[in-house]
């Protein structure tokens, strides 16, 4: 096995999932601000599992004794509109698929059979996230702007100790 390339395989996927968490959460906040709740919630949830991914892709970095490489693989785009948002993050989670589908062959090509295993299931959890993103997205077509309504609605206030 070519640690080396395993590594560099790993480090991409960790600055893919870097931007997804900056620019998921970038969404998130402007969401929320707009009053959609449950959407925004929806890619604040998606930013913490993509942090999760970071952290199983470092640790098999620091395994294979490589240094992990915290940078972005790009700046945020400034999207606020939710339609235009939920197709943006739709692609985003086809394109990581596709990328960790291809990482996983190239790993089981140089015999990693770990790291393969962890971009199948990488591959896995971007197939959910687009799909989540995917409804969302039919419904704002099947529904229109009643469908976006909805989502101003919020369940109940949140007491004085949840609020900051």
């Amino acid at each position: 096995m070519d640690t080396a390339k395993s590594i560099a395989l790993l480090n991409k996927a960790v600055s893919d999932e870097l931007e997804a968490v900056h620019q998921y959460m970038y969404w998130h906040f402007h969401l929320d601000d707009q009053g959609f709740g449950p959407l925004s919630a929806l890619l604040r949830r998606t930013a913490i599992m993509e942090m999760e991914h970071v952290e199983r892709l470092a640790e098999r970095i620091l395994f294979l004794k490589g240094d992990v490489d915290m940078v972005s693989a790009g700046p945020v785009r400034r999207i606020t509109d939710p339609s235009e948002i939920l197709a943006a993050a739709a692609k985003m989670e086809q394109q990581s698929a596709s990328d960790y589908n291809r990482a996983a062959i190239e790993c089981s090509a140089n015999a990693d059979a770990v790291s393969k295993r962890i971009f199948e299931e990488l591959v896995a959890d971007e197939e959910a996230h687009f799909d989540a993103f995917d409804k969302q997205l039919e419904n704002i077509k099947r529904f229109g702007p009643s469908y976006l309504a909805l989502q101003s609605f919020e369940e109940a206030p949140k007491p004085p100790e949840e609020r900051a």
